[in-house]
């Protein structure tokens, strides 16, 4: 009944029994509706802890990073199999040394940074900007009011956000809706265009009031729980999904492959298995090289930084890579005026991370 784009309203209390073939009551079912990507941390390429202190950004598992602003406090992050119901994979900080006294200017945090081109139909720094709701599984040894924020590429626009964790070492779902930002530049190429920050403990200077947008630099909520400050503290996160709306959905799962090719786009590991020819070098002394090309599993993000291990080399003693968004070419070059010249048994890391 009634014509495409009518509303209905129904009295409170009424039910509505479906007999036949009701579409359109399910809520946003887009598979691609996250802008996080692997929220449910089923991807982890560098399958490592990786130990945070304040020495920068450092990757873990895929698309999620830690960050810390101070020497005094360290934590590590690691997947791990403790997980609710649904999910098989949490992201995991521990703190190994505290720090019960946070500089004024220190943060701790675990992140992930969105492409611009992922959120450009948000229509954030205008008038028509939408609201999003974050949602995610968290899962603490401390209790009590944690904070976070999103900011842009530029990091001069902030809201600050609270969740509450009622009890020690027990999964709780939260979500929390944040209203649009109409001020402020926000990316939409393939620069950072959102930043999402869980704060794990910060200063003074760095914590305000939830729920509004602001220019000055916040990173958690005012009184917040500094988990960095208690020794061998930990603290879980999965179903991590940051969707247009002001109200959850169930989280979006993707297929593994899919998720896997995703993550792809800003960083993979390739193996390198044998590189290199036989060398004659002609009156000139030229040194002869061997190439190998690859092409990447899906277009990079960008142009990436290539890292190799360390080879195996015969009479050779470096090894080179040119990249493009779309692959790069591997070279080594002969050091001896006659014979096999090889590099051979190295990982190299691709990574074109924001």
């Amino acid at each position: 009944f009634g014509d495409s784009g009518d509303t209905f309203t129904v009295p409170s209390g009424a039910t509505i029994t479906n007999n036949g073939t009701a579409t359109g009551f399910g809520g946003n079912t887009d598979p691609f509706r996250n802008r996080i990507i692997n929220g449910n941390m089923s991807v982890d390429q560098r399958n490592e802890t990786a130990t945070i202190n304040g020495t920068g950004v450092t990757y873990n598992v895929d698309r999620f990073l830690g960050r810390g602003v101070s020497s005094a406090g360290v934590f590590t992050l690691v997947r791990t199999a403790v997980a609710p119901t649904n999910f098989y994979r949490s992201l995991a900080a521990t703190v190994t040394t505290a720090d019960s006294s946070i500089a004024s200017s220190s943060s701790y945090r675990v992140q992930q940074f969105i492409e611009g081109y992922n959120i450009s139909d948000l229509n954030w720094g205008t008038s028509d900007a939408q609201s999003v709701t974050l949602s995610f599984y968290v899962r603490s040894s401390v209790t009590g009011t944690f904070g976070g924020n999103l900011a842009n590429g530029d990091f001069d626009r902030f809201n600050v956000f609270s969740y509450t964790i009622n009890s020690a070492n027990t999964w709780e779902r939260k979500t929390i809706t944040i209203s649009g930002d109409t001020s402020g530049n926000w990316n939409t190429g393939n620069s950072i265009g959102i930043r999402l920050n869980f704060s794990l403990g910060a200063g003074s200077t760095l914590l305000g009031s939830a729920g509004s947008w602001g220019s000055s630099t916040k990173e958690g909520v005012t009184g917040q729980t500094n988990l960095i400050a208690t020794n061998n503290a930990t603290w879980y996160i999965t179903g991590v999904q940051l969707e247009v709306g002001t109200s959850a959905t169930d989280f979006a799962f993707v297929p593994f492959d899919v998720n896997l090719q995703r993550c792809q786009r800003y960083y993979y590991e390739y193996q390198l298995g044998y590189l290199g020819g036989y060398s004659r070098r002609a009156g000139t002394g030229a040194a002869f090289s061997a190439l190998e090309d690859a092409t990447h599993p899906v277009q990079m993000r960008a142009s990436p930084t290539i890292t190799a291990g360390t080879p195996t080399y015969i009479n050779a003693s470096s090894l080179s890579f040119t990249a493009s968004s779309h692959g790069f070419v591997a070279r080594v070059t002969s050091s001896s005026s006659s014979g096999y010249y090889r590099a051979y048994e190295t990982d190299v890391e691709v990574n074109a991370e924001l």
